[in-house]
Formats: structure tokens, C-alpha cells, sequence
């Protein structure tokens, strides 16, 4: 247990170097979180049926991994980044990897943020494509949280947003402070079980949607629950009430949307119904 405690002493976060720049672990989980995403939903599409070839879901996955680059970056400047009017004033800085002439990559990432770019570049390739915009997002719910464990695991092993300081026996040194593993906690609770309940869920949507909303949903629970034990971020703290984090009031609003998005497809469904007997 004492290995466990000190892992972060015997672990180095650069996994090797590519002609003399660093190629991080994290990066590395981060390219098969969306692989094993990808494939699954292939998996998905040939054991349910579903009306998406391979092509297709080949071209979506640019669309998609564009939107959720911009969006996940552009999301961290506006919520999280303490220097949003630079980056705002000099937008050919938002993913300038190089920091007074030293390659450090791109920091700074925000999962709400991304979640809109996705949602926005989901929207254009189902414009272009007349596709169903929410029988495509269902696929993704079900998909994306197989791949989210891997980016999780890849927040551990960067030693990035550590856990709150505690004293609970699993805990994990990060400096001198004992902290909470809180990236395995989410990517357990926001990757694992949010993955078991709407795979045994998919077969049983009663609409077109039903699944990404309640991806919406759990995630934003599990969200808000896991930011109680990750330490909050440095530049901003709590946010709100001397307890809540940007991260949760984020997940708060998630929610929201979510429910209110959840009855206005249902009350659709059954309009088209009603009219269709």
C-alpha cells in the first residue's frame, strides 16, 4: 500500500520523447479514449442495426473531434482561465503550444466546453449529411463514456486536477499532501456506471434523444458529486455558497438542460404519435 501512497514518486507522466518533444501519457489515453469510442459505436451500429455505415461514422468522428478540440479549449479560456481577454484579444494564442520558446503543449481543457463544440459539430454534419440529429446522439451517449475512462486514467497518470487533501487509507501523495484519487472516482462513476446504465437502457428508449439526455442528466449528478472530493481550481476556487466549484455549478446547469430538454423530446414523440394513428 505504502507503493500506492508515493506512486507519483515512481511515476513519470512523459511516457517518451518524439524528436526531442515530450509525448505525455495523457495524451496518449487521450487518442485511445476516442479510438475505443469509435470502435464501439461501430460494434453498436452492426449489433443493433442502426441506420449509420462505417463511412459515415468515420467522416462524423472529424466533425465531432473538431468541434470538441475547439470546444473544450475555447470552453477553458471562458470559463476556467484567468486570462480571457488576452486570449480573447489574441485568438492565435488559444493553441499556441509554446511558452517563452519552450514546448510545453496545449493546456487547458474544459469538458462543458467541449460538450458544446460536440453538440455543434454533431448539428453541422447532420446538416450536411440529413441525418437524424438525435438517433446520432443516442449512439454517442452510450459510446463516449467507454472512452471517457481512458481520459480519466490519463488525468491520473499526468497528475493533473488532484484531489481534495483527506485521510482516508487509499489515498494517494501529491507533494507533501495525502489527497483523494479523485480522477479514478470519476472516471468510475462518470465512465463506468454511467456506461452500465444506458447500455442495459439503449433497447428500451422510448424516443429519438431519450439516451443523450439522460447521458446529460447522470453525467451532470456524477459530475457534481465526484467535485466534491477533486480540489477546486487554483485560479478560481469556490465559486459560489464558500462550496461550490465551477465544475458543479456547470454540471447544475447540465442537469437543468437536460430535464427540460428530456420533456420537450418526449412531448414531441407523442405529438407525432397522436398525429401518425
Amino acid at each position: 500500500m505504502d507503493y500506492w501512497h508515493h506512486i507519483y514518486e515512481h511515476f513519470d507522466p512523459v511516457a517518451f520523447s518524439f524528436f526531442g518533444f515530450p509525448v505525455h501519457w495523457y495524451g496518449i489515453m487521450y487518442v485511445l479514449a476516442l479510438l475505443v469510442a469509435l470502435f464501439f459505436a461501430e460494434w453498436l451500429v452492426k449489433h443493433d442495426n442502426l441506420p449509420f455505415s462505417k463511412k459515415e461514422l468515420d467522416i462524423y468522428f472529424v466533425y465531432a473531434e473538431v468541434g470538441v478540440i475547439l470546444g473544450a479549449r475555447i470552453g477553458y479560456i471562458l470559463f476556467y482561465d484567468p486570462h480571457t481577454s488576452y486570449y480573447l484579444t489574441h485568438p492565435w494564442q488559444i493553441f499556441n503550444p509554446f511558452l517563452n520558446g519552450h514546448f510545453v503543449g496545449i493546456r487547458g481543457f474544459s469538458y462543458h466546453g467541449a460538450i458544446i463544440g460536440f453538440l455543434i459539430g454533431t448539428w453541422l454534419y447532420t446538416l450536411r449529411y440529413k441525418k437524424n440529429f438525435w438517433q446520432l446522439l443516442d449512439l454517442v451517449a452510450v459510446s463516449v463514456p467507454v472512452g471517457y475512462v481512458f481520459g480519466r486514467i490519463g488525468n491520473f497518470l499526468n497528475q493533473e486536477l488532484v484531489g481534495r487533501a483527506t485521510d482516508v487509507p487509499w489515498g494517494i501523495y501529491v507533494g507533501d499532501t495525502l489527497r483523494h484519487p479523485s480522477q479514478l472516482y470519476e472516471a468510475f462513476f462518470e465512465g463506468v456506471v454511467l456506461f452500465a446504465i444506458l447500455f442495459w437502457y439503449r433497447k428500451r428508449k422510448r424516443f429519438d434523444g431519450e439516451l443523450i439526455v439522460m447521458y446529460g442528466f447522470f453525467y451532470g449528478l456524477f459530475r457534481f458529486f465526484c467535485e466534491f472530493f477533486r480540489e477546486p481550481d487554483l485560479q478560481l476556487g469556490f465559486i459560489c455558497c464558500g462550496w461550490m466549484t465551477m465544475g458543479q455549478a456547470l454540471s447544475l446547469a447540465m442537469m437543468g438542460a437536460s430535464v427540460g430538454l428530456y420533456f420537450y423530446l418526449r412531448s414531441r414523440s407523442e405529438k407525432v404519435s397522436a398525429t401518425s394513428v
